[in-house]
């Protein structure tokens, strides 16, 4: 009798000896557990079977969402906003669920492989700002992601996200005290806290404690049901108003977001955002993306400090991003500083948002500031004036202040002797071996090149051979030194790069701090002394002055409140005037006129474009430019990394073409990218130029 199939297999499997017997019951059993998944995968699922997938992949010609069929397995899972593995070509990329549908235009579609994690990190708020904010800088959507979802951790996402305790009760009286002097404030926290969307401009008088403002000011926003936003330019503001926000609002009621808080922290309390377990949100420019649920005010200070400016493509401003975010789901804004930029005051300008400014009276009471040094008038008291750099009526307002509390010295350079030259002729000195600058690094150090490190034991000037070196630009351990010298018995402190101090106490002190490190003293400085003002306003740039009188208007805000401010430089520079009166907004808004003759953003809209010298003359050919626009240049760049010359040319076009502008550059990133040609930098309205 003839036997079937099986039974014929199940009589041959017999006959082999029992190791291979394993094996070949191993080998079916994986056949058939890869049948039953294929058979899975090729199921899909019965309510909308079609995820588009927004893929993690650079390339400008293949940003758009894909369509990848949904396994029956994954239905549950595989919701907007979740991570999901896809297969793209030859290879498994990571990618994002931003919708659902009933069907493709496509015929055939891959399955998506895996849903790597259910936790909904992209929403949909999130996810259309991530597309208007490529739109506006004219970059892939994947790069923005990237800035807007942190990396997944997952460890931290098994762990519940718990509720925050109920919030404290709105005070308005307390708000409204803390705003007292910046007008219409109290108008702007009305409409906050009754579900109001207000948007304002906030100039701060100098005394301020803008941390407790702000706080105020969530509150308000809270009290009407909705959430908050604010991004701030680095860890001691965002330290400063962590302290704030849980002194209003309560314990528990907000997240920190910093990128420099390491993964597990960082994600921990993304998630908390995510899925509604705070409705507040600080941090740093990253943080303008956090998914803050029934979003109802976004708030940026000191939104002129280039940290704010995101160094990676598509090279967007945490202020700009906050504005787009507001415009879309229609919440309040509020950019503040003690400065103003232009673009700040522009808004207030063109009607997109009210000022809120300290009244001339509270302005006055505040601070008082004093320009010393390069006057006739001091020259007749101290000949001496013009050569020094700590002239004597300023060591006479240190020695008073010292009598009441601490004393603030911002110095724009860092280390000892930042620069050699020439006692004699006055000449830089410079490196024998590779002609870099030489400078000190102490008191008893011997010269050093600040390019390549050789020790200048025994310098010689090669104009007049002389042997003796001066420093004309000096850091802050050196002035901190003679700081020692001339009060003796006072304790000095110091802070830069590297040593940045958060706070001081509010005893006597000499506190010299380089720009942007100056530390906040318990309950203000009795006096702030500005030194070399001349270096700040040497720079070539755009925003030479608009930057200088953010430093110093930042460190003159530290002041307490009647306290004195003394400039050491030339009184009759227009920037140092505008210090004086404490007018910054006008300042802004003469620089604005100024920029506007010479057609300069924000009258107008910018980009550059670097590369090498042949890709750039390609790009511009590609360049399908709107009516109206002008090239400049190129001009020369820095270098790639490996030392091949690279070009920069600059567009700009009226600012009514800005959107015409950046679909331009939008589509020659595609094109470019579509036919693999060498990649050029495009970034839209840069802040330096």
């Amino acid at each position: 009798m003839s036997r079937g199939p099986q039974e014929a297999a199940g009589a041959a499997e017999l006959e082999l000896p029992g190791l291979v017997r394993d094996r070949v019951k191993e080998g079916r059993a994986k056949a058939a557990a890869t049948r039953a998944r294929k058979a899975a995968e090729a199921e899909t699922a019965e309510v909308d079977p079609v995820a588009k997938v927004l893929v993690d992949l650079p390339m400008a010609h293949l940003d758009r969402p894909f369509d990848y069929a949904v396994p029956a397995s994954m239905a549950e899972e595989a919701r907007p906003g979740v991570r999901v593995k896809v297969r793209f070509g030859p290879k498994d990329v990571d990618g994002f669920v931003v919708a659902r549908a009933e069907a493709s235009e496509h015929t055939k579609l891959q399955p998506l492989k895996r849903v790597v994690s259910p936790e909904v990190v992209l929403t949909p708020q999130v996810a259309a700002l991530s597309e208007a904010v490529a739109r506006r800088y004219a970059g892939p959507r994947a790069d923005v992601l990237r800035l807007a979802v942190p990396p997944r951790h997952a460890s931290t996402e098994k762990d519940p996200s718990a509720a925050a305790p109920a919030p404290r009760t709105f005070d308005p009286a307390a708000a409204t005290a803390a705003w007292a002097g910046h007008e219409p404030a109290a108008a702007f926290l009305r409409h906050l806290a009754t579900g109001g969307s207000p948007r304002a401009v906030w100039h701060a008088a100098a005394g301020t404690d803008h941390a407790d403002l702000i706080a105020h000011a969530t509150a308000a926003t809270m009290a009407s049901g909705r959430g908050a936003l604010v991004v701030v330019p680095d860890w001691k503001d965002l330290a400063r108003l962590d302290t704030a926000m849980t002194k209003v609002l309560g314990e528990g009621q907000h997240a920190v977001l910093a990128a420099d808080a390491g993964p597990a922290p960082r994600y921990r309390e993304f998630l908390r955002v995510a899925r509604g377990a705070v409705k507040v949100a600080i941090g740093t420019r990253a943080a303008a993306f956090a998914p803050v649920r029934d979003l109802g005010l976004v708030v940026v200070w000191d939104d002129g400090d280039d940290l704010l400016a995101e160094q990676r493509s598509p090279y967007p401003h945490a202020r700009d991003v906050l504005l787009l975010r507001a415009e879309q789901e229609q919440a309040a804004a509020l950019v503040g500083g003690f400065a103003r930029t232009v673009e700040a005051g522009f808004l207030a300008e063109t009607g997109w948002a009210q000022e809120i400014r300290p009244t001339r009276a509270l302005a006055r009471e505040r601070v008082s500031v004093e320009v010393t040094g390069d006057t006739d008038f001091d020259l007749e008291k101290d000949p001496l004036t013009r050569a020094s750099r700590v002239p004597r009526e300023a060591h006479e307002a240190i020695r008073a202040a010292l009598a009441t509390g601490p004393v603030l010295l911002q110095t724009p350079r860092r280390g000892y002797a930042a620069s050699l030259a020439c006692d004699r002729c006055r000449t830089p000195a410079r490196c024998s071996a590779c002609q870099g600058p030489l400078q000190l690094g102490g008191p008893a150090a011997p010269p050093t090149c600040a390019w390549c490190g050789h020790v200048e034991a025994a310098w010689a000037c090669g104009a007049c051979g002389g042997f003796g070196l001066r420093a004309p630009i000096i850091g802050e351990a050196r002035t901190a030194e003679e700081m020692g010298r001339s009060f003796p018995g006072v304790r000095v402190i110091t802070s830069s790069a590297g040593a940045v101090k958060q706070t001081v106490p509010g005893t006597p002190a000499i506190v010299v701090a380089t720009i942007g490190a100056e530390p906040v003293a318990d309950g203000g400085y009795a006096a702030v002394l500005l030194l070399d003002t001349w270096l700040l306003l040497g720079r070539p740039d755009l925003r030479t002055d608009e930057e200088a009188l953010r430093r110093w208007s930042n460190a003159s805000g530290l002041v307490r409140p009647g306290g004195r401010v003394l400039v050491v430089g030339d009184p009759a520079l227009p920037v140092l005037q505008a210090l004086v009166r404490w007018d910054q907004p006008g300042f802004a808004q003469r620089e604005a006129s100024a920029r506007q003759e010479a057609h300069l953003p924000p009258a107008s809209r910018m980009a550059t474009i670097t590369a090498t010298p042949g890709a750039l003359d390609d790009a511009l050919t590609l360049l399908a430019l709107p009516p109206g626009a002008e090239v400049l240049g190129p001009v020369p760049a820095e270098p790639t990394s490996t030392g091949e010359p690279r070009l920069r040319a600059v567009v700009r076009v009226p600012r009514s073409l800005g959107g015409k502008l950046t679909e331009a550059l939008g589509e020659l990133q595609r094109v470019r990218s579509a036919r693999k040609l060498d990649p050029v930098r495009v970034q839209v309205d840069p802040p330096t130029l």
